[in-house]
């Protein structure tokens, strides 16, 4: 008989994931914004990429990066680049980033909802890794004339197979493409002179089974995590074994890659 696999969401301690709430609790839990879990990834890797194309537009520049965490992929910038400004929401993530900053690389933390403490024209060029959107109306402002902003965001098609396999853990999939017509609007408003979106696929193999409710529980309280722990782990390792390659679990990811001139 199959045992039913418990609803997270249903504790008391659950927070709608990348709400101001959740980061804030994520940061006071680590000071950091680093998956728990593990994972391999095979066909092309949207992250790899992004990286190679900021490696390519930063040397020299003043760069923003929007969204920076923790700060330590800002950080890595700091040989090749003229200044760099991490910005994040959450302050315990720019106190852990301020902690390691050499001399031209500074944090800032701040609203991407609403108007960004910079000067006009005070960036070369910019970069956003999974972070907000809501900046990109400011960012034609900040950026001078000519400028890039090369971003990466998590698209809509994240682990569908995931829902199918372990509902109850794991909620409906999710119909429509609602993260890429946001961005898209976002991009419109803002009077980019140029943008382009590329989607890019891959498979993600999860390693274990411990791997399925670290990702479903990122972010989360510890009492979320055993909740699901002590309800649900025979039957999620059951179903992982079950389904499971000699590489790990294989789950679809899709990211968007946007590109964007002022």
């Amino acid at each position: 008989m199959t045992a039913a696999l418990i609803d997270p969401t249903t504790h008391k301690d659950w927070m709608m994931p990348h709400s101001f709430q959740w980061y804030a609790g994520l940061g006071s839990l680590t000071g950091k914004y680093a998956y728990p879990w593990n994972s391999t990834i095979t066909g092309p890797d949207a992250e790899q990429i992004f990286a190679q194309e900021v490696a390519g537009m930063v040397p020299g520049k003043k760069v923003l990066d929007v969204g920076c965490g923790h700060g330590d992929f800002t950080v890595g910038w700091s040989p090749v680049v003229q200044r760099i400004v991490g910005l994040d929401v959450t302050a315990d993530f720019i106190h852990t980033a301020n902690s390691t900053a050499p001399a031209n690389v500074s944090f800032v933390t701040a609203n991407t909802k609403i108007r960004l403490p910079f000067e006009q024209n005070e960036f070369d060029c910019a970069y956003n890794r999974k972070g907000p959107t809501s900046a990109y109306p400011e960012l034609t402002r900040i950026i001078r004339k000519g400028g890039q902003l090369i971003a990466l965001h998590p698209g809509d098609r994240l682990s569908p197979e995931l829902s199918i396999l372990f509902p109850g853990l794991y909620g409906p999939r999710q119909e429509g493409t609602p993260v890429l017509d946001k961005i898209k609007q976002r991009l419109d408003a803002s009077g980019f002179a140029e943008a382009e979106i590329e989607t890019v696929l891959s498979t993600q193999y999860l390693h274990g089974p411990i791997d399925l409710v670290r990702l479903r529980c990122f972010g989360q309280t510890s009492a979320v995590h055993e909740m699901v722990m002590e309800s649900s782990l025979p039957e999620i390792s059951r179903i992982f074994a079950q389904h499971q390659t000699a590489h790990g679990l294989p789950t679809t990811v899709e990211y968007y890659i946007v590109r964007a001139t002022v």
